[in-house]
């Protein structure tokens, strides 16, 4: 099957605007929760996210069309933007060759919830036109693929807190198969709204830390007590290795490994042999290559952070052979359906320049957290190989690996 590599990378979180501004605050264990703005959160027991602040979309679509695309959307194509500028194309590519594959966990919830109210309280003559284009998942990739006429397969994924792993596995299948040249991966989020607060907190999983926001999500750490919800983007242009060679692109990495899996077990509850059977698997289809790094889904829920701790014991044979494993979670928040993408360009990132992001807020060691998580400042490493995990809701998980060319 045809080599897959990555040329193009983005990303726009609660830390920065950019995939620069981002990592760079990354990598410096800077903190983009804070209390939320985005709605009146006074009713509610969690107040607390990683909001991007000061973004317009009208630096990524005209004024006119904002109105027709829920925020998801909206930074999605800022990603998108970005990683398609890196790749550096030239206006001759084959567009029909160019496909897209879309990820979200949710979609444009608050464009529902705004709809759901005003059928409610206005009738339904008064819905938006808009509501439904502006809210489906497979819209982002809608959009996008508009956006820069790319004819090519128009995936989606919407695997929950695993779809942007997903949509990078789906594109890369994609390329592998022959069934086109090039892809570009979006995976973007913005449920930060009151149904979406107000959902994941009724299910007790996001932490209730309101009086100190940047010390809420604490990934591995004995004090971690739920998740806080991000919202972002990240997208990677994805093209087979012989194609990016031959017109000059600059490589950051090839993909070559990854896995997939489901737990069959519960709707919610993670375990441990799900997330370990995804890393099995992309590791086996790797090679069994050295990893030097391993991004966690790292969550900061007591259940994922055990349970992904062991899965990790297990696949790699045992404590004593595991790399070091950090969650940038503590950093920009949960970004559900949009962290595997964020998480996968933070990783090649962290390749590019030789050094392993931190696992902030960790201060108390757990017992049944026992690797090297990189606690708190980032280090400096070679690294050739990384690991990207992610799992989702209805047990299931997605891993990806890079390996730096």
């Amino acid at each position: 099957m045809k080599r897959v590599v990555v040329t193009g990378l983005g990303m726009i979180n609660s830390v920065g605007m950019d995939k620069e501004e981002s990592f760079s605050a990354i990598l410096n264990g800077e903190c983009g929760i804070k209390h939320i703005t985005l709605f009146d959160t006074e009713k509610f027991s969690v107040k607390i996210a990683g909001e991007i602040s000061n973004f317009d979309p009208s630096s990524v679509m005209d004024a006119k069309e904002v109105k027709k695309a829920d925020r998801f959307i909206q930074l999605g194509i800022k990603a998108a933007n970005e990683a398609m500028e890196d790749a550096n194309f030239t206006a001759d590519i084959n567009r029909e060759r160019f496909g897209i594959s879309s990820a979200s966990g949710i979609g444009g919830l608050p464009n529902i919830e705004k709809n759901s109210i005003i059928c409610q309280t206005r009738g339904p003559r008064r819905i938006s036109p808009f509501f439904i284009p502006s809210s489906l998942v497979n819209m982002l990739g809608g959009f996008i693929s508009i956006e820069h006429k790319l004819k090519g397969p128009n995936l989606s994924s919407v695997t929950a807190c695993a779809a942007g792993t997903h949509a990078i596995i789906e594109a890369t299948k994609t390329i592998m198969l022959g069934c086109a040249d090039k892809m570009l991966v979006v995976g973007a989020e913005s449920a930060i709204c009151g149904a979406g607060i107000g959902g994941f907190a009724s299910m007790k999983a996001l932490s209730t830390n309101n009086d100190d926001p940047k010390g809420a999500s604490r990934p591995f750490d004995r004090d971690r007590n739920g998740f806080v919800m991000g919202e972002g983007a990240g997208a990677l242009v994805l093209e087979e290795y012989e194609s990016a060679k031959s017109r000059g692109a600059k490589i950051y990495a090839e993909i070559i490994g990854f896995g997939e899996s489901g737990d069959a077990n519960h709707i919610t509850n993670p375990v441990v042999d799900g997330p370990y059977r995804a890393m099995k698997m992309a590791l086996d289809m790797a090679g069994n290559v050295k990893v030097d790094y391993i991004n966690a889904h790292g969550t900061s829920t007591p259940a994922n952070d055990k349970n992904e701790t062991e899965a990790i014991k297990m696949a790699f044979g045992g404590k004593e052979n595991c790399p070091p494993v950090s969650s940038i979670k503590g950093q920009i928040g949960h970004c559900l359906g949009a962290a595997g993408a964020i998480e996968a360009v933070a990783s090649i990132m962290a390749m590019r320049d030789s050094i392993l992001p931190p696992t902030i807020n960790y201060t108390t060691p757990d017992e049944n957290c026992d690797l090297d998580y990189i606690p708190n400042k980032a280090r400096n490493a070679k690294i050739e190989v990384a690991m990207s995990n992610s799992f989702g809701f209805g047990g299931t998980n997605g891993v990806v690996i890079f390996k730096k060319i």
